[in-house]
């Protein structure tokens, strides 16, 4: 399965695309797509189409996004949230099923401590794809996204859904 991760951004958007078969998690390409300055239908017409080309040179079979958190800003979390959904459209459009995560979630799955700082989650990632080196910040979160998108879509996850269960916090709830 092919794996697209997305960190939304107004300014920069990250995307991380990764191959899972069985337990093997394999990195194929990860990068930025940098808005221009300017007007919000400007950047949010830039994020449609890049990412919309992501989904056409690497062919995903499943999406994954993180969920926009409240920011003290009002205007910030706005924007934000236009461009996820911006994203979210693109996703849309090419017809793949989307997860989508909170920060925390992320975190959770990708260092296994919900308070983890950026630094943690970018070493993380690069040790679970064996890269060598440190992606870009951005692109790095959005490695992650997918990468707590293989491990919530695995057939332990899928067993436990089935029976009513979910893991809340690091315990089966």
């Amino acid at each position: 399965m092919r794996i697209l991760g997305i960190d939304p951004g107004s300014r920069v958007t990250g995307f991380g695309v990764i191959d899972i078969d069985g337990q093997n998690r394999s990195y194929i390409a990860s990068g930025c797509i940098r808005t221009p300055g300017g007007e919000l239908a400007v950047r949010i017409k830039s994020i449609l189409r890049g990412i919309a080309e992501v989904i056409e040179t690497y062919k995903p079979d499943v999406a994954a996004v993180e969920i926009v958190f409240v920011n003290v800003n009002p205007q910030s979390t706005l924007m934000l949230g236009q461009a996820r959904g911006a994203a979210m459209s693109a996703l849309v459009l090419a017809d793949l099923p989307i997860g989508e995560y909170t920060a925390l979630q992320v975190k959770q799955a990708v260092v296994g401590n919900g308070h983890a700082d950026k630094d943690q989650v970018s070493q993380m990632v690069q040790r679970m794809l064996r890269l060598n080196g440190a992606p870009q910040s951005d692109a790095a979160d959005a490695l992650a996204v997918a990468l707590t998108h293989a491990q919530h879509d695995s057939g332990a996850m899928k067993q436990l859904a089935s029976q009513g269960l979910t893991i809340k916090r690091g315990r089966l709830a």
